[in-house]
């Protein structure tokens, strides 16, 4: 396994998502945490690379960086080119063509926390009136004995003697300098003599969190209420990530949303569907009634303005969308088959002509 392929030393796949990454995190650092091998500088070692593995692919600035200089055989700095698009590759090749002895940028900045993200079940009636819920996540949280430097009390980083803090050397290319990775402070910039008793360098320390959240009325199955600040802790400085809550909302029994609209069948018999009537049906609110025209057809639908979702991004409301499902009688009695009887002698208008014109 080559010590500079991150992916490797989480043993995940190079498309492997978020969760995947924390998860293999997780399950390398219980297995080779300095508290369960006292004494096995191999263990400890090994920490150290999956601690540094997590936390250059659980950021997505970094992990850009990180993908888009293993393309052209180098390595970049976590944190040496924040942002997206042109910047990064002109940062990217900045670093790649460098005449050896040319200036060296400044430590690269503190790295942010990563993202997490959680899921929660919601009720219909929940995802529509909004809601106040307690998540819980597992959070590596920037550890207070060392503030998230690494170092024990007291003391602190030194400046990488290597890369001069930059996080990065270059390799003589024949006047030019090609830039890796620096192999002794694995990028950070910085390097800890003496490690943190209560973290052992990492800068944090694994925590289960219990947060409240407040659901606004109207979110729908996928959508993310972000809590900033309540991420994964940063280290050296760096500030925490967010949570994301991805909600998953139970189908209602009655209503089927479209966007912010809601819809609903209303059953109608065929006197109320021919006569016209005024009926009551469910929304959300409670009930509202309804008029049907004479001579409604089956599928027929009528709109009720401002009865439908809640708009997550904007005021007001959607529509609730009734759509008139026209029930025929299973049974008879022998009046009603009478009634009926009558009325096929009255009706002479046949419904199926058009289909022979």
């Amino acid at each position: 396994m080559p010590d500079d392929d991150l992916y490797a030393v989480l043993g995940v796949a190079k498309d492997a998502s978020a969760d995947d990454i924390k998860k293999a995190y997780r399950k390398l650092a219980r297995q080779y945490h300095p508290d369960r091998n006292q004494g096995d500088a191999a263990a400890e070692e090994r920490f150290k690379q999956v601690s540094h593995a997590h936390d250059v692919l659980s950021d997505a600035d970094k992990r850009r960086e990180y993908d888009a200089s293993r393309m052209f055989g180098g390595r970049v700095p976590p944190g040496g080119a924040p942002g997206g698009g042109f910047g990064d590759f002109a940062d990217i090749f900045g670093d790649m063509f460098r005449r050896p002895g040319g200036g060296t940028a400044g430590t690269p900045p503190p790295p942010r926390g990563a993202d997490v993200e959680v899921e929660v079940t919601l009720s219909f009636e929940q995802a529509m009136n909004g809601a106040q819920i307690v998540v819980t996540a597992d959070i590596d949280e920037t550890c207070g004995t060392c503030a998230g430097s690494g170092a024990r009390a007291g003391t602190s980083p030194r400046l990488c003697p290597d890369c001069r803090g930059r996080g990065v050397t270059g390799r003589d290319l024949g006047g030019f300098s090609l830039g890796q990775t620096c192999p002794r402070c694995h990028g950070n910039g910085t390097i800890i003599d003496d490690p943190c008793a209560t973290c052992h360098g990492a800068g944090t320390v694994p925590e289960r969190k219990r947060y409240p959240v407040k659901i606004p009325p109207g979110v729908k199955d996928g959508t993310r209420v972000r809590q900033a600040g309540k991420g994964q802790g940063g280290v050296r400085g760096g500030k925490p990530g967010d949570l994301i809550v991805i909600t998953r909302v139970t189908p209602s029994r009655v209503f089927v949303r479209n966007g912010d609209d809601l819809s609903l069948d209303v059953p109608v018999t065929i006197s109320e569907a021919a006569l016209g009537a005024q009926i009551e049906i469910p929304t959300i609110d409670g009930r509202v009634k309804l008029k049907v025209p004479a001579g409604s057809q089956d599928g027929r639908a009528l709109r009720v303005p401002g009865k439908g979702a809640p708009k997550l991004k904007h005021s007001g409301r959607g529509d609730l969308i009734a759509r008139l499902r026209v029930r025929v009688p299973e049974t008879l009695s022998d009046g009603q088959r009478a009634a009926l009887e009558q009325f096929a002698e009255l009706n002479t208008a046949d419904p199926r002509s058009g289909l022979f014109s």
